[in-house]
Order: structure tokens, then sequence, then C-alpha cells
């Protein structure tokens, strides 16, 4: 008495199990690829970062500007304001509206410290759109 145990097969002796192995081999390759290219999306070099040749944007009708000074002073328009007042002075110069574009604008010796605890106390906010402005650099012709 014979019997088969092969359940794969149907009448006609075919398989039905699916070959894996191409999908595994494009997946390792896709892997060493990303692994090589990874550390070279990374970027060590210094750089200045004050001036900035693309073109403008256009602004708004009553843009509300952020800035900070070298000595660390910070005002919002011609107002001089501190790190405590500074969201309540926004509150009251974007009337409430946190979609607002805050423009900011640091001296380029400000340290990327103060520069980090200004855009993180603006995003505790809600204000999720700032805006950095740089100084408008001509292309020679």
């Amino acid at each position: 008495m014979a019997m088969s145990f092969n359940e794969n097969h149907d009448d006609n002796g075919e398989m039905h199990d699916i070959n894996v192995t191409p999908f595994i081999d494009v997946m390792l390759v896709l892997l060493i690829i990303f692994m090589v290219a990874a550390p070279l999306a990374t970027v060590d070099v210094k750089v200045n970062l004050p001036a900035s040749s693309s073109q403008p944007q256009p602004r708004p009708e009553k843009p509300v500007y952020l800035s900070v000074k070298a000595d660390k002073t910070m005002f919002i328009g011609n107002d001089e304001v501190t790190q405590e007042n500074m969201v309540n002075t926004l509150m009251a110069a974007t009337e409430g509206k946190k979609d607002t574009t805050i423009f900011f604008r640091a001296d380029k010796s400000v340290d990327y410290e103060t520069m980090m605890n200004v855009m993180d106390t603006l995003h505790q906010a809600g204000y999720l759109k700032i805006g950095l402005v740089g100084q408008e650099v001509t292309k020679p012709q």
C-alpha cells in the first residue's frame, strides 16, 4: 500500500509554495545599501550661516519678527522682551493665532544653544511656523 504525504502538489504535480529566496536577496542588498549610505548623509562641516542667496519669499502684511542681538537681548518687533514674557508678548502680537509665521532673526555671533532655546520656547507655546531670516546676498553678474 503506497501513500503520499506531500500535500503541496495538486493533480498536475505543481508546487504551491511561495519561493521567498529572491525577496530575501533583494532585502539584504537594500540593507547593505542603506548601511553604506546612512553615514554619508551626516555632515560634520563647520559652516557660517548668516547669509542666503535664495529667492526672497513674499512677506505677509503684518510680519512678526523675533530678533536676538549679539548680547542675547530679544525683541519682538521693536519691543524688548525676556525669555519669560516672550510668549505673552507673542500672543498679543499674533492676536492668539498660533498658525502665524514667526520670522526669527539672530545675529551671526549668537550661539546655537541660545537659538535652540528660543525655538524650543516657541514650539512649546504652540508656534510651529518659524521662518529663519538671513541677510540677502546679491549674485555677481
